[in-house]
């Protein structure tokens, strides 16, 4: 029984190229028969491993390195809770309702806007790789 749907943005970092991306993945939480609880992820309608594991470490679009991903916001999907006085709006001619829906184009995972990213390193940063000047080095005062 599904007890929970929703889309999570999963924030990406990459720890060699310090790339940042994300991606709205769809969650489904189920109870099975013996009350255990499963989690589905899927990835522009195609299943996928959970994105906070490593076997679903997503590759970084820089380098290729996967990394772990990690929650960066939620939306919760509403479950209908049953046929009493939910919302709903029946379906009476199945093939003729809403018949644009098959031909909409796929709304992707990878559509929102994305971190800006940020520059190379200005000089004295740790990442820079001159030579630093030692006070002996700079000759009489």
């Amino acid at each position: 029984m599904i007890t929970e749907l929703a889309v999570e943005r999963v924030e990406f970092t990459c720890g060699h190229c310090w790339r940042q991306w994300s991606v709205d993945f769809d969650v489904q939480r189920h109870t099975g028969p013996d009350s255990a609880e499963w989690e589905y992820f899927a990835l522009d309608g195609h299943p996928s491993e959970s994105p906070y594991t490593p076997r679903g470490a997503l590759p970084c679009p820089g380098c290729g390195r996967h990394w772990v991903g990690r929650l960066l916001a939620r939306r919760p999907v509403p479950v209908p809770p049953g046929p009493g006085g939910t919302p709903r709006e029946a379906v009476t001619d199945p093939v003729g309702h809403r018949p644009e829906r098959r031909h909409a184009p796929m709304l992707a995972a990878r559509d929102h806007r994305q971190p800006v990213q940020p520059g190379p390193p200005g000089p004295g940063s740790w990442t820079d790789t001159a030579p630093t000047t030692q006070a002996s080095d700079r000759g009489p005062r």
